[in-house]
């Protein structure tokens, strides 16, 4: 849950507050629609040696089961890792539970060495130490994360077991002890947060270690600041799919206790971000791929 409030201003000197906050959280309503025209598929009847005609697909100009490589290039090769959520070897691995790579590769938001400590091969939120953030920054990308909540039950609702994984630092995914835990449906864990509600409560007892899979493309923005294609997240939680490739409306940040904000732009690589909000929360295994829009 972010709770840095945003700033909003009304549209004009004569609007209302209401009106005023409704016309800056202003958002796309209208659904994105599939270009049909993509891609170009041609079809052609040919007749063999033998008389017999058979039939040929191409597709963006490559015929359908093409044999020539250098017509149909075969994909890279990438190892997996050897245990279900280890690093392919095409991954950038952000935190490997050493103190050596917490430093190499995190910062607090300022550049400056964060406050978070390294516990038992865990990276954990320290009160009042501010958001974590990696020193690289990344548009679109797979991530594969693990975090634990305290493993005492302290608190309830939004008070238990809570922090957040930003992509781009913006836009959240909620992470919270939602074993057993009642809040609202889009500020549980795997929510997007105020835009999104898991497709289930995948969650794990507290202290047991639980994983996000996250498939994520970045939004774009014209020259004016106009988002033209939003973001999309697909995420797994502990194996289980609980954002379906969706398309998210707006902003993820805390604009009061029922709105969030909407989109503003923002350069196309920026850090990911793991929230401090005052309860130790532990992450591990954090690697990243990054993917073409």
């Amino acid at each position: 849950m972010d709770q840095k409030k945003s700033s909003l201003s009304a549209s004009s000197c004569f609007a209302t507050p209401v009106v005023a906050l409704a016309a800056a959280l202003v958002v796309p309503t209208a659904v994105a629609e599939e270009d049909m025209s993509k891609p170009e598929i041609k079809v052609e009847r040919k007749k063999e040696p033998n008389g017999r005609e058979q039939l040929y697909m191409f597709i963006d100009g490559v015929k359908v089961h093409e044999t020539d490589t250098t017509k149909q290039p075969l994909p890279p090769v990438v190892t997996p890792g050897e245990e279900p959520g280890d690093a392919p070897s095409d991954a950038l691995v952000l935190f490997d539970g050493t103190p050596e790579s917490f430093t190499a590769n995190w910062t607090d938001t300022k550049g400056e060495p964060s406050k978070w400590k390294v516990v038992d091969g865990a990276m954990e939120s320290v009160r009042r130490a501010g958001y974590l953030q990696s020193k690289k920054k990344f548009g679109s990308c797979q991530l594969h994360i693990e975090w634990a909540a305290p493993s005492k039950v302290e608190g309830d609702g939004q008070g238990r077991g809570n922090s957040g994984v930003f992509l781009m630092g913006t836009y959240e995914i909620q992470v919270l002890d939602s074993f057993q835990n009642q809040t609202y449906a889009d500020g549980q864990a795997g929510a997007l947060y105020g835009r999104s509600k898991p497709l289930v409560n995948a969650s794990r007892k507290p202290g047991e270690w639980q994983s996000y899979d996250i498939i994520f493309h970045q939004p774009k923005f014209d020259q004016d600041g106009k988002v033209v294609k939003r973001a999309t997240f697909t995420v797994l939680h502990n194996g289980v799919l609980i954002q379906d490739h969706v398309v998210l409306s707006g902003g993820t940040g805390w604009a009061g206790p029922h709105a969030v904000t909407g989109y503003k732009a923002h350069p196309d690589k920026l850090p990911l971000s793991l929230q401090d909000h005052g309860n130790p929360v532990r992450f591990r295994n954090i690697w990243v791929r990054e993917l073409k829009d």
